[in-house]
């Protein structure tokens, strides 16, 4: 197991079911990342709602972007505690998460009708009329509603991570080392001559 200085190994240190969700719960925004027909690879900041396992965005369907995902619905979805709401409970977990997954974009009536609600309602975080102003904007007859079915997390959790460095983790609570930390790694070291960790 990873020393406590090691600080180039960080794929130890997961969230466990109840952190993803409290953190996808939370969390007030995500980055959206396709590719572009040249290959490019792009992300844009949305409001978002984990809802069933999927992570649930909307835009106007005339964007690049819902072209690019038409094309290729394979995408990635970064969520990061540092979108939290202003006073949010300090116990939260702390870290991000980044999502592989596949995009499915849904139009229907029912799909908006409790969607846009929800999401107006999170925006609001308990004010009403911030609430209904973002539902009137969400509203729109070209919005459509993408829903990313994750594939792969890559997971970071802070609190974790300073609590394995300070000595205090609980053993139990670390991830396996993933292969960029059990194999790249120590290649990339050997490359640069330093011992393998």
């Amino acid at each position: 197991m990873a020393k406590t200085h090691d600080h180039e190994i960080v794929s130890i240190y997961p969230f466990n079911e109840q952190e993803v969700d409290a953190l996808m719960s939370n969390a007030i925004e995500a980055v959206l990342m396709w590719t572009t027909r040249d290959g490019w690879p792009v992300g844009v900041t949305h409001a978002f709602l984990w809802h069933q396992g999927k992570i649930w965005l909307t835009f106007a369907s005339h964007r690049h972007r819902a072209a690019a995902i038409r094309r290729d619905n394979r995408v990635s979805v970064n969520i990061s505690s540092a979108s939290y709401a202003q006073g949010a409970d300090p116990a939260l977990p702390s870290g991000a998460i980044t999502f592989k997954g596949t995009g499915e974009f849904l139009d229907d009536d029912a799909t908006k009708a409790w969607f846009y609600r929800a999401l107006a309602a999170k925006v609001g975080q308990g004010n009403q009329a911030v609430e209904d102003s973002f539902y009137e904007l969400l509203d729109s007859p070209l919005r459509t509603i993408l829903a990313v079915t994750p594939v792969k997390r890559i997971m970071y959790n802070a609190n974790l991570a300073n609590q394995h460095i300070a000595g205090t983790a609980n053993e139990a609570d670390l991830g396996e080392r993933l292969s960029s930390d059990a194999r790249r790694m120590n290649k990339e070291r050997e490359e640069r001559g330093l011992d393998p960790r």
